[in-house]
């Protein structure tokens, strides 16, 4: 994200000045321009640096919570502008606090909830801005943000999910790679000089693993410096587009892993498909967004074909249909609900079923590499045990 300044003139020729945090200069035109203002200069700002650690991140959880509270006053009948100004003085994150009380102003001003919003996508979300404007245009706010908040909660859910399937094996895999680098680093050295006081051939496996922990001890640096510039390189490359897509794609080609982030995928984009159609958004626009906000750019992809498709007049379920990371069953479903006019209603069972399928995976997931991980540290620390303990038997067995 970068900070661009603008100036430009609204159509009643008023000159005006902001500034935007966006990716590119155009996605500041696009903002600009669908606040009908004639953009007449942008430049990106220098990086100011200065002893900060920069502004606090404004978590999900933070918006739902926001946005709630936010639905209760409108619901209660309290004006707009007065909500925004009770929310902007009691939160209690100041990046959140920052961007409430602009937005209160930009409304003040006379600009819409939603474009005013839309000047933070930083803290504000494409997602979130287009289900503000269609609550807006439709008079249904306080519906739509409760809806909102409801579908943040079950993605929050979801990713939580996920996150807690890869953090239990990642654990584990440090554990035992720190052990093991712990006990050839440290521990080995010393029986090491200890066989080498009592002389004498050391058995095979013995003498394999003290070669091993001295290559180790002589090329440790190398090795975590290997190991950096790896992790270094893979994320300049995901960087990347084609990089981006190439390790997209492995992922979901990955056994037991794969099939887990498909599930994850499918349930995602159903249930914001389904959350913004039901919530007045036109279907080609909820897919430009739906595909954005996907994670995966495999499926961006495909959601992408099948919105040119759409486009062109077929349905939504025939080109979805040809791409290979949406299941039969998925596009039968969508197939039914587009024929019975309740499209919204269908996308939302079959989030339900997939968020269901990705507690399953979860579960399996866990199930499959807790004893995979078990047996390999068992393996490899046992193996030293004994590669130790063989000469010292052998020993045992010449005195005796």
């Amino acid at each position: 994200m970068a900070t661009f300044a603008w100036t430009g003139k609204t159509r009643q020729g008023t000159i005006k000045k902001g500034e935007l945090v966006a990716e590119t200069r155009d996605e500041v035109m696009g903002i600009l321009q669908k606040e009908q203002i004639l953009v007449t200069s942008v430049k990106k700002k220098a990086k100011e640096f200065n002893i900060s650690f920069g502004e606090k991140k404004v978590t999900d959880k933070d918006i739902v919570i926001f946005t709630r509270q936010f639905a209760t006053m409108i619901d209660a009948g309290l004006p707009l502008v007065q909500c925004l100004e009770i929310l902007g003085s009691q939160s209690e994150h100041p990046t959140l606090a920052k961007a409430i009380n602009t937005v209160r102003g930009d409304v003040e001003s006379g600009s819409t909830y939603a474009d005013a919003l839309r000047k933070h996508p930083n803290v504000f979300d494409e997602l979130y801005v287009n289900m503000v404007a269609a609550g807006e245009t439709g008079g249904i706010l306080d519906t739509i943000l409760n809806r909102l908040s409801a579908y943040m909660e079950k993605a929050m859910k979801l990713k939580k999910q996920i996150k807690s399937a890869m953090v239990y094996p990642i654990t584990i895999l440090v554990v035992a790679v720190a052990v093991i680098i712990v006990l050839m680093v440290f521990v080995i050295p010393i029986f090491a000089k200890m066989f080498t006081d009592f002389g004498g051939q050391l058995p095979g496996l013995t003498q394999m693993v003290i070669d091993i922990s001295e290559f180790i001890q002589r090329n440790i640096l190398y090795m975590l410096a290997a190991g950096w510039g790896f992790a270094f390189a893979i994320k300049k490359y995901y960087k990347t587009p084609k990089g981006h897509f190439n390790l997209d794609r492995l992922a979901l080609k990955m056994p037991v892993v794969g099939d887990l982030i498909q599930k994850a995928s499918i349930a995602k984009f159903t249930r914001t498909l389904g959350t913004l159609i039901s919530s007045g958004v036109p279907i080609l626009e909820g897919l430009e967004i739906v595909a954005k906000t996907s994670g995966n750019k495999v499926v961006e992809k495909a959601i992408m074909r099948a919105r040119t498709s759409i486009s062109e007049g077929k349905t939504i379920a025939d080109p979805l249909s040809k791409e290979p990371v949406f299941p039969p069953m998925v596009v039968q479903m969508i197939a039914v609900g587009e024929t019975t006019g309740a499209i919204d209603n269908m996308l939302g069972k079959i989030a339900d079923f997939y968020d269901d399928e990705v507690d399953s995976a979860v579960a399996t997931l866990t199930s499959m590499l807790e004893p995979l991980m078990m047996v390999f540290l068992g393996l490899t620390i046992g193996t030293i045990v004994i590669a130790m303990y063989l000469p010292i038997f052998e020993m045992a067995s010449i005195v005796g």
